[in-house]
């Protein structure tokens, strides 16, 4: 079978809400759930386990790479009755958590939930990511200090 662009899911679209889900706080996972499809039956693919990632990092952006250190995370996989499979990933040992958001990324997959998903559950997230960014920069800035340079003029 011939891989047209038709036949491709948008993998950056997927990218972005599986990203924006493992950022999410467990109720903003459950509560649309609850609300918008409370019934919703899907199937395990792969039940949420725990492990470690190693993290690496690089010295100054562009230096050697090196270990930082090990990140506990869990991973799951389901399958909608439909046939959407949803992956997700999150920091932590949050089983719930890593279900529902991969519960979320497969209804994304669908053209019917796809603006209910972001309606009600990306946009709330990005709202909040964006305003924990502004809190930050505004806590940042209040503690910054301006050095500047005078040319002392010896004569």
């Amino acid at each position: 079978m011939p891989d047209t662009e038709a036949a491709r899911p948008n993998l950056d679209c997927r990218a972005v809400t599986m990203a924006l889900l493992a950022r999410a706080e467990c109720e903003e996972l459950s509560r649309p759930l609850e609300v918008f499809w409370p019934d919703l039956a899907f199937t395990m693919v792969r039940a949420p386990e725990t492990g470690l990632v190693m993290l690496r990092g690089r010295m100054g952006g562009d230096g050697a790479p090196f270990n930082l250190g090990e990140a506990t995370v869990t991973r799951a996989v389901v399958e909608l009755q439909t046939g959407e499979r949803g992956y997700a990933q999150r920091l932590g040992r949050d089983i719930s958590g890593v279900k529902k958001a991969a519960i979320i990324e497969a209804l994304a997959q669908r053209d019917a939930d796809r603006p209910l998903v972001e309606r009600n559950v990306l946009v709330p997230i990005r709202q909040r990511l964006a305003e924990e960014a502004s809190r930050k920069r505004a806590e940042t800035a209040a503690t910054r200090v301006d050095f500047f340079t005078l040319v002392r003029a010896e004569g």
